[in-house]
């Protein structure tokens, strides 16, 4: 087991991968959450989607997976969603939700999900965000991404689509 395959003391380490076949097309998401000796393996799919949307959702849904506030070390090959939620989305909230070149945000509505999961586990030693190299042997990254393939192979047309949402935040308050 590689040395970031192990978690820190009183730690959680997940793992999080997602992708579709074509972009967009149908994707999957998939995440490795590891405690101690305790290990839980998540993954969704969606029929019409793009690989940012995967990417997000896989990192949303295994900090939404933890039943309590933890202090976490989350591991993405995605330079999309670590430099997002560490860098970019200080600018965004400023900016109104608008890019340095004043265009939308894409993917808000993930984003906004994204902060919400993130608070939550605030008080309990918050999240490092940790970039690894996709397809460099790592065995945590090989099987998120094992995984997130293998949901978007499984897609069929029962499953649903995910496109972002584009409702304006003053506007959810009230409806």
């Amino acid at each position: 087991m590689a040395d970031n395959d192990k978690p820190t003391l009183g730690r959680v380490l997940i793992y999080t991968d997602g992708g579709c076949i074509g972009n967009p097309g149908p994707g999957g998401w998939a995440a490795v959450l590891r405690y101690g000796d305790h290990e839980k393996e998540l993954s969704g799919r969606f029929q019409d989607t793009t690989n940012n949307r995967m990417e997000l959702r896989a990192a949303i849904e295994a900090l939404e997976a933890l039943k309590r506030p933890c202090a976490i070390d989350l591991y993405t090959d995605s330079s999309y969603v670590r430099n997002g939620i560490t860098q970019w989305i200080h600018g965004w909230r400023r900016n109104g939700w608008r890019t340095a070149n004043k265009k939308p945000v894409k993917n808000r509505d993930l984003w906004l999900r994204l902060l919400a999961a993130l608070d939550r586990h605030r008080t309990a030693g918050g999240i490092e965000w940790h970039w690894t190299k996709g397809h460099a042997g790592n065995p945590l990254n090989e099987r998120v991404d094992e995984l997130a393939n293998g949901a978007a192979r499984s897609v069929t047309t029962a499953d649903p689509v995910d496109r972002e949402e584009q409702v304006d935040v003053g506007e959810a308050l009230f409806q």
